[in-house]
């Protein structure tokens, strides 16, 4: 079973940026992906700048994929999005991570391999089924669903007979939804064309509290990210049995090559039985994973 580090999702430094790059080049992860999927305004680091992040990181060893914008919103998007696989299109040793419509549409078009990320809704095999036939080679497991349902559809793609790759999000905060409001901006009283880039300003997003003083979400510009860090790490046997080929981490501050590190003792059975989940002193969920509320923790007995 292969490791993945997805995109980074928050608005972090061009230096830094590069800095984490250059770490994972000599960490054990398999796939990378790549590119700015939260905000159109973050532009920092152009298209040629994550090319030449791709390229040190594939002579590293790793899988690199290019992932697109998550949700387009204006004539300027679509060219960016088009300038990325017009990219990739030219060197058949990435691929792209659609994360929206418009990108699966215009990668069928071309008749290009791609990968789809959390954003597209695959909630049954015949959905499955249809982008495959449009040359979708993996997908990754909507993070809102359970592991029943992932097994269903497991069994069903082998009923199809499809050659796919399934990719399940096993650590980090879960990304749960997207808006054309900014709410980081709104929070300064800003409006979104005139947001003074503030979110740059929340290393790991901007956390919502209850009343209580319990972190229910972290927002990043318009995305909305769970208050949580999901933690799969006690399931990673049962994942690998039911025939998952990836599992994902994604970006965060705090202690990502421990992370990393711990997830890798796992997967090559080098880790110790004895408290697997003690990653980080993030409280952690798995709610989805066992059809519960998302932001429940629980230890399958």
């Amino acid at each position: 079973m292969k490791l993945s580090m997805g995109p980074i999702p928050f608005y972090w430094l061009p230096s830094r940026v590069k800095s984490f790059y250059n770490s994972l080049a000599a960490w054990p992860i398999d796939i990378v992906y790549l590119g700015e999927t939260v905000c159109s305004r973050r532009r920092d680091l152009k298209l040629e700048d994550w090319l030449e992040i791709a390229n040190m990181l594939s002579e590293a060893g790793k899988e690199v994929v290019l992932s697109s914008q998550t949700l387009i919103e204006s004539e300027g998007d679509l060219r960016r999005l088009r300038k990325l696989i017009a990219a990739v299109n030219v060197q058949p040793s990435f691929k792209v991570e659609a994360n929206d419509q418009s990108a699966i549409h215009l990668l069928a078009e071309l008749e290009m391999p791609f990968v789809t990320g959390h954003s597209i809704n695959i909630y049954n095999a015949q959905t499955l089924r249809f982008l495959y036939q449009r040359g979708l080679k993996r997908w990754c497991f909507p993070v809102e669903l359970s592991r029943t349902t992932l097994e269903s559809m497991l069994k069903s793609t082998e009923a199809y007979q499809m050659d796919i790759e399934t990719e399940v999000l096993v650590y980090g905060p879960i990304p749960l939804a997207w808006s054309a409001r900014c709410f980081t901006a709104r929070y300064h009283d800003y409006p979104k064309d005139n947001c003074q880039f503030v979110c740059q300003k929340y290393e790991e997003g901007l956390v919502v509290s209850t009343q209580e003083d319990q972190q229910v979400f972290v927002l990043n510009g318009v995305q909305t990210l769970s208050g949580q860090c999901l933690n799969l790490a006690d399931q990673m046997a049962v994942i690998e049995d039911m025939g998952v080929s990836i599992v994902r981490l994604n970006p965060s501050h705090y202690a990502m090559f421990e992370v990393v590190e711990r997830f890798d003792q796992i997967r090559t059975g080098r880790a110790s039985k004895s408290d697997p989940l003690t990653l980080t002193n993030l409280d952690h969920c798995n709610g989805y994973w066992f059809g519960q509320p998302g932001m429940s923790f629980s230890v399958d007995p």
